[in-house]
């Protein structure tokens, strides 16, 4: 795979001729980027003068790639590595900043106001959520941990549904059907119908395929709604959706088995199906300067593994409630917002069968933030979080019982230097506590402690007519954090989860985007990033499961009206399966392409992912006699010819 490396300097050039070139583009009103808005403040602002990062991606962006799932669009679209769940659904587990195999319990997910994380390993289902109904997806770089709570020190996922952006809905619907490679066979519609201030938004999906591995087939189907009505104060709705997922479950392989034959499977009888129903309310409110939200959510979650000898099955109950308020006031020139919330979750896991454990979570939190904005459109923030977490495990021998308090802060700068440029830094610490299946599965004589993250940032913004450029210089040093080490002394010889001599978090990431014309954009994305042992016997040792380098390449091109290509690169440099750095995950590049022609009502798109059918898997753990071992490789070339229906 020799030509799956990419060097940095050369991995940078795109971003460098971004800079560099003239901004010809401007001539043309038309061509410039629009401005972005964000939530992932918990209220809608501009990203211009935020003091953090946050990468967003379109619902545009979204259809013109031809992604179907949420993880494959933040992969693909931002350069965000992803590791291959063992189910057929289409899951990864994303991974912000580094964090390798805990990065799910160190970032948070949030769907139109309601946190998704589970409170165990569990892994964050998101191929769930149907990709048509999305609005836009924003990924807050680094710590939200004032904002959002527990286990945000890697970033937050912020999902806004069409339904949920709170903009005026209009009478439509999509029909979309797709074939393709591995006996795919896909069906999704979608619906609105609005009048006045009221309208309900309708979605229904079913996908099929047989997915490139033996027993890895798997069936997917979702449906759901939301009815909301509102005026120029206030918004009031409630939503229900549900999905499915039964699949195969092939197992992992090892190299020699992998070097063989990747589609086999060790495991021909094993599978698995999972259930998901998510329901809830939400309220807007305008009262003067204030500004009043609630969002109220409960999920409930079945999951049954099947083996020979086992079967595993438990269901999950969580409960979710947000509320929050925003104050704004002028000062003259100079304008202040102050945001306060509270969070309160709860989550309940119950075990069917005698195989597993009883646990449940209750969280609660309070925070505060404020930001001032000079007339100089100098921007200072600052702000808290106090969030108390009980969790409990009952294993059927003796409950294991943990209980903390913890604070999260963060003060952020930024400072325009000019109409086209702003910089910003911000400083803070962040927090997470061993999730139910982490604290319960520990050597007894050892307390399991909080992980906590001194965090800091500095970054750079200019836009400028067609162009966009971000860099972000980030270090995070974590004391105790908190994982898996399959050597430690633990119950039944089978390692424990400890808390680590000190890590480091550290790198650059640089996101550019180019609008050469009406017809021809352009985008890169870069991470130059190092996940380390600062301390201890692995000391400057890279933390398993974390690449050094990721880059993305996006282009998207309207030759002819009704006509448009888009496609990319992605790159994801090796990484380690294992503490000591002896066993190597080799770097791969794929690239995707779609054609899509529009004829009147109809889009008709022919799309290909792993172009040049490379070999590469993004998941794998072990190290046998310094081999890489239980790999689940991914899929080599795939074709999906598909047809849109727009009424």
């Amino acid at each position: 795979m020799k030509n799956c490396i990419l060097r940095a300097p050369l991995a940078a050039l795109p971003l460098a001729v971004l800079a560099a070139l003239p901004s010809h583009a401007q001539t043309a009103a038309s061509s410039e980027l629009p401005e972005t808005v964000v939530t992932a403040t918990r209220f809608n602002e501009t990203l211009t003068s935020l003091p953090m990062g946050v990468s967003v991606i379109t619902a545009d962006q979204i259809r013109a790639a031809g992604v179907t799932t949420v993880n494959e669009a933040v992969m693909k679209l931002l350069g965000v590595p992803g590791r291959q769940d063992s189910y057929g659904g289409g899951d990864y587990a994303l991974d912000l900043r580094g964090f390798g195999a805990t990065s799910d319990s160190n970032q948070v997910v949030v769907l139109d106001g309601v946190r998704l994380n589970e409170a165990d390993l569990g892994g964050t289902r998101l191929a769930g959520i149907p990709i048509d109904a999305i609005e836009r997806i924003e990924v807050l770089r680094g710590s939200g941990s004032v904002l959002y709570g527990e286990g945000a020190t890697g970033g937050v996922i912020v999902i806004t549904t069409k339904a949920g952006n709170g903009s005026a809905r209009r009478n439509s619907a999509t029909l979309y059907g797709a074939l393709g490679s591995n006996d795919l066979r896909e069906l999704r519609a979608n619906a609105t119908v609005a009048s006045g201030g009221f309208s309900l938004d309708l979605h229904g999906q079913r996908r099929e395929t047989d997915n490139h591995r033996d027993n890895f087939r798997s069936e997917t189907d979702g449906a759901g709604f939301t009815a909301q009505w509102s005026n120029d104060a206030l918004r009031l709705g409630l939503r229900h959706d549900r999905d499915a997922l039964d699949t195969g479950l092939p197992g992992s392989l090892t190299a020699a088995q992998y070097a063989a034959n990747p589609r086999q499977t060790t495991q021909p009888s094993n599978h698995a199906s999972i259930r998901n129903e998510r329901s809830g309310v939400f309220a807007e409110a305008m009262l003067g300067n204030w500004q009043f939200g609630v969002d109220a959510g409960s999920r409930d979650k079945s999951l049954t593994s099947v083996r020979p000898t086992s079967v595993y099955a438990y269901e999950v109950e969580s409960h979710q409630l947000a509320l929050k308020a925003r104050h704004t006031s002028q000062w003259g020139a100079a304008r202040n917002a102050l945001v306060i919330g509270h969070d309160r979750g709860e989550w309940d896991r119950v075990v069917q069968g005698a195989f597993g454990s009883v646990a449940d979570q209750t969280a609660r939190g309070w925070y505060l933030k404020d930001d001032f904005t000079m007339a100089s459109g100098t921007r200072l923030s600052a702000g808290v979080r106090t969030e108390e977490l009980d969790k409990r495990v009952d294993d059927g021998f003796a409950p294991v019982n943990l209980s903390e308090r913890e604070t999260a802060w963060e003060l952020g700068l930024s400072q325009p230097l000019s109409t086209t440029t702003t910089v910003w830094g911000r400083v803070g610490n962040s927090f997470r506590l061993a999730n139910v299946d982490e604290f319960s599965f520990t050597n007894p004589a050892v307390m399991i402690r909080p992980q906590t993250s001194r965090d800091l940032e500095a970054g750079m913004r200019w836009a400028e007519g067609a162009y966009k450029l971000e860099a972000r210089l980030y270090r995070s040093n974590l004391t105790d954090e908190i994982g898996y080490d399959r050597t430690a002394p633990g119950p039944f010889g089978l390692g424990a989860n400890v808390n680590f001599d000190p890590t480091r978090r550290q790198g650059l990431e640089i996101d550019g985007d180019w609008k050469l014309s009406n017809t021809l954009s352009l985008g890169a994305r870069l991470a130059l990033r190092r996940s380390t042992f600062r301390e201890g016997p692995n000391s400057g040792m890279d933390v398993p499961l974390a690449p050094r380098r990721t880059l993305a390449l996006r282009a998207d091109w309207v030759p002819l009206a009704g006509h448009r290509v888009s496609g990319g690169v992605n790159f994801v440099g090796s990484q380690h399966p294992d503490f000591a750095n002896v066993c190597r995950m080799p770097a791969y590049t794929t690239a995707d392409a779609r054609y899509a022609v529009q004829v009147k009502n109809m889009e008709l798109s022919f799309g290909v992912n792993n172009l040049f059918d490379r070999d590469f898997y993004t998941q794998a753990f072990g190290c046998v006699g310094g081999q890489t071992s239980s790999i689940y490789p991914e899929a080599g070339r795939t074709f999906t010819a598909a047809l849109r229906v727009s009424f």
